[in-house]
């Protein structure tokens, strides 16, 4: 295959075969290497008309069982995304698609305000989300995520936030009113402090430093808060983490976890192609060492290992982060404790009114 141009804008810059489809269309122009500037595609946002809003994790190695998922696709087009393959269920791809096919769900805060009033609903802390960023671009105007915060806020239950952006302090009202009641942590996700990496590998993300700003604004107003060294792509960014941590620290934030690259699927051809352009000196630096962490595969999807790899390079990582976290005051027991269902409650029902 002949390698594609980068698009301004995007982390992949083509659409690899779904793995569903027997037919796959490939234009005869996507590959021209004489256009200096390829057309950059349009985002199309498409009606997501389920009656669900959880999604249900039965992964051992995640610590929630449910997620709330406002967007599927996430244009900030992060090329390590591993929910790319999320998209193949929609007859999509999981380049170019799934960063500009971008599948709403409009209804999401009254879908689960009728799942939180339900009587056999149990408060428990959800995950928002467990795949795509609830505060990408799109966000800003549709305010989805804000919807939902404002319905988990009402009826206090608890929710742990994860996001690569800035526009997470927006609704800073909404998560002083959880953090109030237990019910809140946020958790930034930082790559790389390196400007020019983050736009081109995540480019539609905040820049670095507008992440450590978040932490600070949601730690000065009370708000738990933590940084996520995710993810974590030996040969290009491992060397980072010890910065990213202290810098983190210093914000504010109180927690830290790290996560390595995925790469199930199509994401593995994407993430290569994209070395490819950006890269090439490091290709093989890079896929190597992740066929180190996984036993001579690019990703071995096996629970507990998938995140975090083994061998002598992954406990090298780990040991790093162990060792760095603790020196910056990370992770402390003192700071460690879950999120309260205690003070949940559903507005209007007859405890609540007996209350008045």
């Amino acid at each position: 295959m002949r390698v594609p141009l980068p698009i301004r804008g995007h982390g992949a810059s083509w659409n690899p075969p779904n793995r569903f489809e027997t037919i796959h269309l490939e234009p005869d122009d996507w590959v021209d290497p004489d256009d200096p500037q390829p057309a950059r595609p349009q985002t199309q946002i498409l009606r997501d008309t389920t009656r669900e809003i959880l999604s249900q994790n039965d992964s051992p190695d995640l610590s929630f069982e449910q997620g709330i998922n406002v967007y599927r696709g996430c244009s900030h087009a992060c090329i390590y995304c591993f929910a790319r393959p999320y998209h193949e269920y929609l007859g999509f791809s999981a380049g170019l698609d799934f960063e500009t096919k971008i599948v709403v769900k409009e209804n999401a805060p009254a879908l689960l305000r009728k799942r939180l009033s339900h009587p056999k609903w149990k408060p428990q802390t959800l995950m928002m989300s467990g795949a795509t960023d609830p505060y990408q671009p799109l966000e800003r105007r549709m305010k989805l995520t804000r919807g939902v915060l404002e319905v988990l806020a009402e009826f206090r239950n608890p929710v742990a936030v994860i996001t690569k952006n800035h526009l997470i302090t927006r609704d800073v009202d909404l998560l002083v009113e959880l953090a109030r009641h237990d019910a809140v942590s946020c958790i930034l996700s930082i790559t790389t402090l390196r400007n020019e990496l983050q736009r081109i590998m995540e480019p539609r993300t905040s820049i670095p430093q507008r992440r450590l700003d978040a932490i600070r604004t949601l730690s000065e107003a009370g708000v738990p808060v933590g940084v996520n060294v995710a993810p974590v792509i030996p040969g290009l960014t491992d060397d980072e983490m010890p910065a990213i941590l202290e810098a983190a620290a210093a914000a504010g934030a109180k927690f830290a976890n790290f996560v390595l690259v995925r790469l199930p699927h199509a994401v593995a051809p994407i993430f290569e192609t994209w070395l490819d352009q950006h890269f090439p000196d490091r290709k093989e630096k890079v896929l190597n060492r992740l066929r180190d962490l996984h036993g001579g595969k690019l990703y071995d999807s096996t629970w507990g290992h998938r995140g975090r790899g083994a061998g002598a390079y992954a406990e090298q990582i780990a040991q790093v982060f162990r060792i760095t976290s603790q020196k910056a005051g990370l992770n402390r027991e003192s700071e460690k404790r879950g999120l309260s269902i205690a003070a949940f409650r559903v507005p209007g029902s007859a405890q609540q009114l007996a209350l008045l």
